[in-house]
C-alpha cells in the first residue's frame, strides 16, 4: 500500500548519500501544484505525493512546515492503466525534489508532444512501480524464463549457474539473492517433476 505519509520510497531505487543544494527558486506551493499539473497534462490519474511532510485533508503536504530529516519524495500515479513512480532525493530540500520531479515529467511530456509517442511508452517502462519487497517472485522470474515457459532440467540448471555467477556473495551478490535463486531452482525442479 502506497502511503503519502510517511515517505514510501520505491522498492529497489537507490538513495542519494549526500543531497546537495539546488538552483531551483520556486516556493513549495508552486513546486507541489506544478507537479500535480504535469501529471494531469500527461494523462496521469490518482497521484499520491509521498514524503515525510505532514498532510492536509486533501492528502497534499502543508507548505509551511519544518524540513524533515529525510528530504526524499516519491510520486505515484496511474498512467495508461499501470502504476508509475518517480522519486527524487538528490536535493537538500523537499520543495526542490518536488520541483525536480515536475521538470522530469515535463521533459517526458515533450517526447509525446514531439511525436515520438512509442518512445514515451518505452521510456515509461522504467518507471513502473515495482511490487513491495514482500511480493514473492515466481521461479520463472528469478531464473529469467518468460511466463508460461516450460524448460527442462538442463535448461533450469544452465540458467541457475549463469545467474549464480552474479548472485553469489563471493561474486559481488548477496546471501539473499543466492537464497532466492536456490529457492527458485528447487521450486522449478519440483514443478517439472509433477
Amino acid at each position: 500500500m502506497i502511503e503519502a505519509f510517511p515517505l514510501s520510497w520505491p522498492h529497489g531505487w537507490p538513495r542519494t548519500k549526500q543531497p546537495t543544494r539546488s538552483r531551483f527558486d520556486v516556493p513549495f506551493t508552486s513546486a507541489r501544484d506544478g507537479l500535480m499539473e504535469q501529471i494531469r497534462l500527461l494523462g496521469g490519474r490518482l497521484p499520491i505525493l509521498s514524503s515525510d511532510l505532514e498532510l492536509r485533508r486533501d492528502g497534499l503536504p502543508y507548505a509551511n512546515q519544518r524540513e524533515p530529516a529525510d528530504k526524499g519524495v516519491a510520486v505515484y500515479f496511474e498512467w495508461k492503466g499501470q502504476q508509475r513512480v518517480f522519486a527524487c532525493d538528490r536535493w537538500d530540500r523537499i520543495k526542490d525534489n518536488i520541483r525536480a520531479l515536475e521538470k522530469t515529467i515535463e521533459a517526458i511530456r515533450g517526447i509525446e508532444r514531439w511525436g515520438a509517442s512509442d518512445m514515451l511508452e518505452r521510456a515509461f517502462t522504467g518507471f513502473t512501480a515495482l511490487p513491495s519487497p514482500g511480493a514473492k517472485k515466481t521461479w520463472r522470474e528469478v531464473l529469467g524464463f518468460p511466463a508460461g515457459a516450460n524448460p527442462d532440467r538442463e535448461g533450469i540448471d544452465i540458467e541457475f549457474r549463469r545467474k549464480a555467477k552474479a548472485a553469489h556473495p563471493d561474486a559481488g551478490g548477496s546471501t539473499e539473492a543466492m537464497a532466492e535463486l536456490n529457492a527458485a531452482r528447487a521450486e522449478a525442479l519440483k514443478e517439472i517433476k509433477a
